[in-house]
């Protein structure tokens, strides 16, 4: 059984909002049907607050996990979402080995 393009993006969204959903366990909550205005000022305030990295409670990780909340509401932004999410976690994860590569 072939699947089209959507479902391939759903698939790939459902798995990048599960690795997120497993290191910040208040995701899962705010997936419920009824919190859709939640959703867009959590995702709103994260992305913004993201962008403040300087400060030191506020850092870069809160710009992906708010994406991906304004990405469940906005079905335009889940491909482009997935895709930098993926892509940044791939790129994370070469760095972390040619870091690793050096220390040894």
């Amino acid at each position: 059984m072939k699947r089209n393009h959507r479902e391939i993006a759903k698939a790939r969204f459902e798995r990048q909002f599960r690795f997120f959903s497993d290191r910040v366990p208040m995701l899962e909550g705010l997936r419920k049907p009824g919190w859709m205005i939640a959703r867009i000022i959590v995702g709103f305030f994260l992305v913004i607050g993201g962008m403040l990295a300087i400060l030191p409670v506020l850092n870069v990780w809160m710009i992906p996990v708010g994406l991906l909340l304004l990405a469940i509401d906005l079905p335009i932004l889940r491909g482009p979402v997935t895709r930098g999410i993926i892509f940044g976690r791939r790129r994370a994860e070469n760095i972390r080995r040619t870091w690793f590569r050096r220390q040894a």
